[in-house]
């Protein structure tokens, strides 16, 4: 193979990897409600776990949610306000598996002989250098709005995604963005249905 030949399939390889990396994961959505409008006013953020409130992690998720109620036409509770309606927050994030990537660059060796008009060839190629063993992130993001006074859930949500660690849709802050926005996307939503968000 000629080097220019070598170059332009290395940038090739490249471009294709860098595709592969840019591509924001799919996140699966399921919503539930009564059916019934839902009508915007004061609420409150607040997590499942009351031990969890001044955790800086859980802060990071509550700004997201926040910001997607904000967006919705909900009017949030300033401080520790107890309003009516209180959204209820939980997140959790875990390890699925882990997977060898391959080398993105190996060689190939190929030889031939020609006689008596009859030709043989054959080739062999193999990597350079160690793949990378990469752990895939899970994140899920639940939502529950209800009334405060009596309990009744009025909605609730939950949204699910994968991605590999060390690239940027992993991180815990940028993982819960992307689900409270695919969450809440076409708020309330279709009750009972499982939708894929990209």
């Amino acid at each position: 193979m000629s080097a220019f030949l070598f170059r332009a399939a290395l940038l090739g390889s490249s471009l294709a990897l860098a595709a592969c990396a840019a591509q924001a994961p799919e996140t699966r959505v399921t919503r539930f409600h009564l059916g019934q409008p839902i009508a915007r006013g004061e609420i409150a953020v607040e997590s499942r776990d009351p031990a969890a409130a001044k955790d800086l992690e859980y802060q990071t998720y509550a700004r997201a949610v926040a910001g997607e109620l904000a967006r919705q036409g909900f009017t949030l509770a300033p401080g520790v306000a107890k309003s009516e309606m209180v959204a209820v927050v939980d997140a959790s994030r875990g390890t699925r598996a882990m997977y060898q990537e391959r080398s993105p660059f190996s060689v190939g060796i190929g030889g031939g002989s020609f006689g008596g008009n009859v030709g043989v060839g054959g080739g062999v190629s193999f990597p350079i250098g160690k793949g990378k063993t990469r752990e895939i992130i899970g994140t899920e993001l639940a939502v529950q709005i209800k009334r405060r006074s009596d309990g009744t859930v009025i909605w609730e949500g939950r949204a699910m995604s994968e991605a590999r660690s060390g690239t940027p849709y992993a991180e815990p802050a940028a993982a819960v963005s992307k689900l409270a926005a695919a969450l809440f996307q076409g708020f309330p939503g279709e009750s009972g249905r499982t939708i894929t968000v990209r």
